[in-house]
């Protein structure tokens, strides 16, 4: 395995950030690590970089213990943390080869896998800029490409794409499918997309405690026996309201004047909401049936979680 992660806890004081938990990742494999905001999710990642001691339990990357040899550990890995921490007055090229310079020492490899990374992470154009003239999304090129200078076997990200657009995700989700070719990338986000599109397995956190651990597809069993539909009224309507429709369990926002409800079982809501409309002399804009997806099963999971 290269990463395995047994009876892991981390205490600060009296909370328990992590709690027990055991997962691994495999080589070539992409786990997506998920949960709510203070759910021990950095934690977790900070302690397999050999950033934080575990109170109990271990970390083991490519069979190596994070705590018996820290300094082997992070010779296996690249880092990129949720806070990207760059030197803004340096050049591209110059935060590179001082980054570079830690694993490799100012040699002609060097200058070779500076080049190379640069390609890879399509920072071609941008070498020669100041990393505090560059856009967020080319920041985390950078970032990413510090962390991939060493050729690691391993790549743990911490919410890589958080604050970027669209297209600056999709650029970034390519880079690191590309390198999930010949390493494990273990990463954590709250884009539901991004799971679905890029993980082999995910694993979700939630209050310091594994929650579920699988496959997308063994996930979306779990919501099996519920149903959803998506209803839009031209009308402004509270949640109470619609939760007086038969058969109605849960009622959530999903657009201006749209609801997502829910309910267990195999029924069909589409005549109580037509009779619901109807009954009150609601202007019903819009109807439909829903498949359960990776968003669903996280608030399912976490929903009852708190800031921790």
């Amino acid at each position: 395995m290269s990463i395995q992660v047994q009876s892991l806890s981390k205490i600060f004081g009296k909370q328990r950030a992590v709690d027990q938990i055991s997962f691994e990742a495999r080589p070539g494999e992409i786990l997506g690590f998920l949960g709510p905001n203070g759910a021990g999710k950095s934690t977790t990642m900070k302690i397999a970089t050999a950033y934080l001691p575990p109170t109990e339990g271990s970390v083991q990357i490519c069979g190596i213990d994070v705590q018996e040899d820290p300094l082997a550990v992070r010779k296996r890995i690249g880092y990129l943390p949720e806070h990207n921490p760059l030197y803004l007055d340096m050049y591209v090229h110059e935060y590179l080869h001082f980054c570079g310079s830690l694993h490799l020492g100012n040699t002609r490899t060097l200058r070779q896998k500076v080049s190379d990374v640069v390609d890879r992470c399509g920072l071609g154009l941008e070498q020669n800029k100041k990393i505090g003239a560059l856009s967020k999304g080319y920041r985390q090129r950078v970032g990413l490409a510090q962390a991939l200078l060493h050729q690691p076997d391993v790549l743990i990200l911490d919410e890589p794409t958080t604050g970027l657009d669209p297209n600056q995700i999709l650029e970034i989700r390519k880079l690191i499918q590309q390198e999930s070719r010949d390493k494990t990338v273990i990463f954590s986000t709250h884009i539901m997309q991004e799971v679905q599109a890029l993980c082999d397995r995910v694993v979700i956190i939630n209050r310091g405690k594994i929650v579920a651990d699988g496959i997308p597809a063994e996930l979306s069993s779990l919501m099996k026996g519920r149903r959803y539909f998506i209803v839009e009224f031209k009308e402004a309507l509270s949640p109470d309201v619609l939760e007086s429709i038969d058969g109605a369990e849960k009622v959530e926002p999903a657009g201006k004047h749209a609801w997502k409800i829910s309910t267990s079982g195999d029924r069909d809501l589409r005549e109580q909401i037509f009779a619901f409309a109807n009954q009150h002399q609601y202007t019903l804009l819009g109807l439909r049936q829903e498949e359960s997806n990776m968003e669903d099963i996280f608030r399912e999971l976490t929903q009852n979680t708190s800031a921790q």
